[in-house]
């Protein structure tokens, strides 16, 4: 499929004077306004959720060797687990995770400056993740659960019996999902006793909130310009598989078996 440059509604969008566009522009800018405030109280509510303390050992293969959960904090007390679609025998990983952890590099620091970690887990072995860590040329820990529960007790690993049932658990119910893998973000805290709370997840759409590139699109004229209702994100590829992007055309894109639109 082709993701046409310029259809119809760009064709005849209105034009008008300044004055009459500037007087849009306040109107919508009260909208936004209140957006904003819903989110601070929501964002609020979100803090305020209860904690839930991990009894269950889980325990990575890492770089450094077999480390607990507990011992991946880097130093602070929080930690965010972004979960990447590597299944075990995956010749690569998932296009819209890889997206998702595109945006990590910017963030990384800043975060940190604010006691937060960054770790990627994700069920293929430790060796087939840190090849394509490579490729990707990204510096961010990437750690396998290859061997533990984790990825399945967080609801982003789903069992063939599972499947077979024909929905599986996955954002907070039953739903149909394509993959033996799913993407989603995990927030943990650790007290000074070193004892690991969880603290919040998000699935589906919600791990939007890892991709800046979107709140861009949606500033910009053709806005996100995704055309699938199946699956919007079939334009996005691993960063290092883009032909070279041209000046006002678009680019022939294939669909992914990843998605976010839970």
């Amino acid at each position: 499929m082709t993701i046409a440059t310029t259809g119809p509604s760009l064709l005849q969008h209105p034009v008008v004077p300044h004055e009459r566009w500037l007087a849009q522009r306040r109107a919508l800018l009260a909208q936004e306004k209140e957006l904003t405030h819903l989110r601070d109280r929501i964002a609020a509510q979100r803090r305020a959720l209860p904690w839930v303390r991990l009894e269950k050992p889980y325990v990575f293969d890492t770089t450094e060797g077999q480390r607990p959960l507990a011992d991946l904090f880097d130093g602070r007390s929080q930690l965010l687990v972004q979960h990447f679609m590597f299944g075990p025998g995956w010749t690569q990983g998932c296009p819209s995770c890889s997206f998702m952890a595109d945006h990590i590099a910017g963030m990384e620091v800043h975060l940190a400056h604010r006691d937060l970690s960054v770790l990627v887990v994700s069920r293929a072995p430790l060796a087939e993740l840190q090849a394509f860590r490579r490729r990707m040329g990204w510096p961010f820990r990437w750690v396998s659960s290859d061997g533990n529960d984790f990825n399945h007790d967080f609801r982003v690993s789903f069992t063939p019996e599972e499947r077979a049932r024909g929905a599986v658990d996955y954002n907070f119910g039953p739903t149909d999902f394509p993959s033996e893998e799913a993407p989603g973000i995990s927030l943990f805290y650790r007290d000074d006793a070193g004892t690991v709370f969880h603290t919040y997840s998000t699935y589906g759409r919600g791990v939007e909130a890892m991709m800046g590139t979107y709140d861009l699109l949606d500033l910009a004229p053709k806005g996100r310009d995704e055309h699938n209702p199946n699956y919007p994100m079939d334009w996005v590829r691993h960063h290092d598989r883009y032909e070279p992007a041209s000046a006002g055309k678009a680019q022939a894109v294939a669909a992914s078996s990843c998605h976010a639109t839970v």
